[in-house]
C-alpha cells in the first residue's frame, strides 16, 4: 500500500483513473505485471468478510439460544440416594434474557464493524477523480504483493497517469529489519 498524492497545478481539469495506474516488479531481468487492487476489490473483500462474520455470529448466536434453552433444567440427588429432575423456570428466564442481551450485543458489534471498515475504504483508499485546477487529491494506492525474493530486497515500478503527464516512481523495497 502506498499513499499517492496528486495536486493540479494546471489551470484546466485533469482526470485520474485507476485503472490507468501500473506496477510491475522487476526479478533477475524479467519483469512481472502487479496488480492495482481498486477501490470496489477492496469493497467486495470486505463485503466477503462481513458474510463470514455474519455466518460466525449467527452461529454463535444460535448457540447461546440453544444453551439458554437447556438453562432452568437439573437433576438433585438425596441424601438417601433418592434422584429426580426439576425445572426452574426463573433460571431459565434468566438465562434466556442473558442469551438475548449477548446476541444483541454480538449482531450490534458484527454490524458496527462492517461499517465502520466500509467508512474507513471510502475515507481512504484513493478513486477515480477529477481534479479541478489548484485541487489536491490523495489517498491510498493498494498493489497485490511483490513476488517474496527469498527475503532480498525487491525492486519495482509504479507508472501514475494523470491527465497527460506520466509519472514513473521507481522502488527498492530491501529485506525486513536491513
Amino acid at each position: 500500500m502506498f499513499v499517492l498524492g496528486i495536486n493540479n497545478l494546471g489551470k484546466a481539469p485533469v482526470d485520474f483513473r485507476v485503472s490507468q495506474v501500473e506496477a510491475v516488479q522487476h526479478v533477475g531481468g524479467t519483469d512481472h505485471s502487479m496488480q492495482v487492487v481498486t477501490y470496489e476489490m477492496l469493497v467486495q473483500e470486505e463485503k466477503n468478510r462481513q458474510v463470514a462474520r455474519a455466518i460466525f455470529t449467527g452461529l454463535a448466536a444460535a448457540g447461546n439460544a440453544y444453551s439458554a434453552s437447556q438453562a432452568g433444567y437439573g437433576s438433585y440427588t438425596t441424601p438417601s440416594g433418592r434422584t429426580g429432575t426439576f425445572y426452574s423456570p426463573t433460571a431459565a428466564a434468566i438465562a434466556q434474557g442473558n442469551a438475548t442481551a449477548q446476541n444483541e450485543a454480538m449482531i450490534a458489534a458484527t454490524v458496527e464493524t462492517g461499517q465502520r471498515n466500509m467508512t474507513a475504504l471510502e475515507q481512504s483508499v484513493i478513486k477515480d477523480n477529477t481534479l479541478m485546477s489548484g485541487e489536491w487529491y490523495g489517498g491510498q494506492l493498494h498493489l497485490a504483493p511483490p513476488t517474496d525474493q527469498g527475503g532480498g530486497a525487491k525492486t519495482y515500478t509504479i507508472v501514475v497517469t494523470v491527465g497527460a503527464d506520466r509519472h514513473v516512481i521507481d522502488i527498492a523495497q530491501g529485506p525486513a529489519g536491513a
